[in-house]
């Protein structure tokens, strides 16, 4: 197998790009890549124990296996996207294939970069990437840190496949964490918001579909302003508000119930669980 595909590739088009682990966040960020056509989906080779999350990959055209090690064998950037407890014995694994040639990418939460260079060969290329479910709309928001032996290259490979599926950014790993508190989490936040949003509009009258449509659009024009005129959101909230009228009276409302010091909360319990699953 091990000669079957190409192994290096640094043009996007013609990667073989593999996934270990087919869950909700890979099926994501495939989807993101697929739309943006930067990779054909028969370059794409996924594995997982079961068919329960393959037969999906196989409806989108990728091809699939039961096999991790066929994954590293026919791929040159390899996505790591398994549960946390389930990666070190993966790891174990996958370690006799990799190669100097390859790219090994990984998703898992909790697992840093020097865990994962100490688990694989001496001289592996180990980024780690932290999407959110956006991606499959490409509208994701993704920091990704690189390895002590990544060079540009596959730094600026890996941030044009990920550009791809929406925002993404090269941080300190440290930042990792902050990340999954405020966009990877922060995603059901703002679901949560809007389905108050569209509750609120449901108690006086409004028939929820059409409130639902609604608040959805608010929320996506409000974000599309901030990225882009550069505003502070202060600035943007404050051009809202006329004197006396009525987002000043519902601003208040939310500054009664700490909407803004609750949020901040949310983000930081999230961020301290993610750092708590670093040390499990």
């Amino acid at each position: 197998l091990r000669g079957a595909w190409p192994r290096v590739a640094m043009e996007a088009s013609e990667l073989w790009v593999g996934f270990v682990g087919a869950g909700r966040m890979a099926g994501g960020l495939v989807r993101g890549l697929l739309k943006a056509g930067k990779v054909p989906a028969s370059n794409i080779l996924a594995s997982a124990p079961s068919d329960k999350n393959l037969d999906a990959w196989q409806e989108l055209g990728c091809r699939t296996t039961h096999c991790n090690l066929e994954v590293v064998h026919r791929s040159t950037l390899v996505f790591l996207a398994t549960k946390p407890h389930i990666l070190p014995g993966v790891l174990e694994e996958i370690r006799p294939a990799v190669g100097p040639y390859h790219i090994v990418v990984s998703l898992v939460a909790g697992v840093t970069i020097q865990t994962l260079q100490r688990l694989l060969p001496p001289r592996t290329k180990v980024l780690r990437i932290m999407p959110n479910l956006p991606c499959v709309v490409q509208a994701g928001a993704m920091v990704f840190s690189r390895g002590s032996n990544v060079g540009d290259e596959e730094a600026a490979l890996l941030k044009s496949l990920l550009s791809s599926c929406g925002l993404c950014e090269e941080v300190p790993e440290s930042y990792i964490d902050i990340h999954t508190g405020l966009s990877g989490s922060g995603v059901a936040y703002v679901y949560l918001f809007a389905e108050a949003l569209a509750e609120g509009a449901v108690k006086m009258g409004m028939p929820g579909a059409l409130a639902s449509r609604i608040a959805a659009q608010t929320l996506l024009g409000a974000a599309k302003m901030l990225l882009e005129t550069g505003e502070h959101p202060a600035k943007l909230r404050g051009d809202v508000c006329t004197p006396g009228g009525t987002t000043i009276y519902a601003l208040h409302q939310l500054e009664k119930g700490a909407l803004r010091a609750t949020v901040m909360d949310a983000v930081e319990a999230a961020t301290n669980r993610a750092c708590d699953m670093a040390k499990d």
